[in-house]
């Protein structure tokens, strides 16, 4: 399924806060609290939109470490694999694989650079994993939410166009 533009702007505006009332969404792509509704349902029926979720800072939990951990594996390691060696350490937010020398980067969050050098050693040990580089975070300088690619500025054209 392919998202139109008007989909799209309100994808955009659930992401941004999904606690949103349908009316404001509405205010905003210029349609009625309960057309925003009815598209809301099919993006959720048509699997487009697949939950609502809440945003919380990490360190407001007592995660006030951040770091990423390229991994690099030994041969003929299937993402899935990698996949699920990672799913068991909740203080990974996010892993993907990756092009370039690394085959996986791994987005950390921990207590503390103790707690954090434990992550990077257990992950270090798991068999499939030959080797680690890790960087810490120093300053978040900009973190996005919203899904998909970024909206087009008003006044400009989309590449891709409304159906």
């Amino acid at each position: 399924m392919r998202l139109n533009d008007l989909d799209e702007r309100i994808v955009h505006a659930l992401a941004e806060d999904a606690r949103r009332s349908y009316a404001d969404i509405g205010a905003l792509v210029g349609l009625s609290a309960p057309a925003v509704k009815r598209r809301v349902d099919r993006l959720r029926a048509e699997g487009a939109i697949t939950g609502f979720t809440v945003r919380v800072d990490p360190a407001a939990l007592g995660w006030e470490t951040e770091g990423y951990i390229e991994i690099h594996c030994r041969r003929n390691t299937s993402p899935e694999a990698i996949r699920q060696g990672l799913a068991r350490y909740p203080e990974i937010a996010s892993a993907s694989t990756v092009t370039g020398e690394a085959d996986a980067l791994v987005q950390v969050f921990a207590a503390d650079m103790r707690h954090f050098e434990q992550v990077l050693e257990r992950i270090a040990g798991e068999p499939y994993v030959e080797r680690t580089k890790s960087v810490l975070v120093l300053s978040p300088l900009l973190r996005r939410y919203s899904s998909g690619p970024p909206e087009p500025e008003r006044g400009t054209t989309s590449a891709r166009t409304a159906e």
